[in-house]
């Protein structure tokens, strides 16, 4: 099936985090990759992001699927659920409804929904352990909505490139340059759409796993910051997407210098 009205929704990984266009902060990100996957052959394609980041699924909900069906696609990808597994309020059962009730809204008038479970980062980030539990509550919702609605699902939990750090950026949450590649190369794959075969194949060399000094460093450059961004944002209410618009609102072409593009959008000049 050919696709030409292709929009993406979620959070910080669908808007692209840590793969920024060369030498710019305009960040790209898998669904960009996709996204000019689509378009090669087809002059009509049109594309849409509206992830931003920090949001939770009941945000993504009241802010951008009304917006994406607004937008008539025959296409969406829905990548969110990290936010809510990560928040002091967390409820296994509130998170399933809205899940539940994300995919069922996106389903109802989109040809094609394609969602993401979450890979396992409890092993790669030390003291989140707990976590796991939470991510296997969110995959087993995202599978069971996706099985009663139609969705399709991308399934990341045995993603083999999850205890390679080279596929995350400083943070070790969001993607590097590497795993956005192999995040749209799974996408595709899910399509039926032929993609880059270099966005799968291994890294060389060794995997990359930090030692205790590596982890020391991480907790002080990574963790202790957003620890007091958190706490900040607990006492005044703010969420950490405020303030950010979806980088390309609009159904717009993919064209060859993208990031002409991107500068004409207000907020990415």
């Amino acid at each position: 099936m050919g696709y030409q009205r292709f929009v993406a929704v979620g959070d910080s990984c669908a808007e692209g985090l840590h793969d920024p266009y060369p030498g710019t902060n305009i960040f790209r990100g898998w669904a960009d990759l996709a996204a000019a996957t689509l378009a090669a052959d087809d002059p009509a394609f049109r594309y849409a992001n509206l992830a931003v980041r920090g949001r939770r699924l009941d945000q993504i909900i009241v802010e951008q699927i009304p917006s994406a069906l607004d937008l008539q696609p025959d296409l969406v990808a829905l990548f969110g659920g990290a936010n809510d597994v990560m928040t002091r309020t967390y409820r296994a059962e509130v998170v399933a409804k809205r899940v539940d009730a994300a995919i069922r809204m996106l389903t109802r008038n989109t040809p094609t929904v394609v969602v993401f479970t979450l890979s396992d980062i409890s092993g790669r980030v030390p003291g989140l352990l707990r976590i796991r539990r939470r991510l296997e509550a969110l995959n087993e919702a995202i599978h069971t909505s996706a099985a009663r609605y139609g969705a399709q699902v991308v399934d990341l939990w045995g993603e083999e490139a999850v205890d390679d750090l080279r596929y995350f950026g400083p943070d070790r949450l969001h993607l590097s340059e590497y795993g956005h590649r192999r995040l749209a190369a799974h996408l595709l794959t899910r399509l039926g759409v032929d993609y880059e075969p270099a966005w799968l194949e291994p890294l060389p060399g060794d995997p990359l796993r930090p030692g205790l000094r590596g982890h020391v460093g991480w907790v002080w450059r990574e963790v202790l910051p957003v620890m007091a961004t958190r706490t900040r944002n607990w006492f005044t209410g703010r969420s950490p997407g405020d303030g950010f618009a979806p980088k390309r609102p609009d159904l717009l072409p993919v064209i060859a210098d993208e990031l002409a593009l991107w500068k004409t959008i207000p907020g990415n000049a």
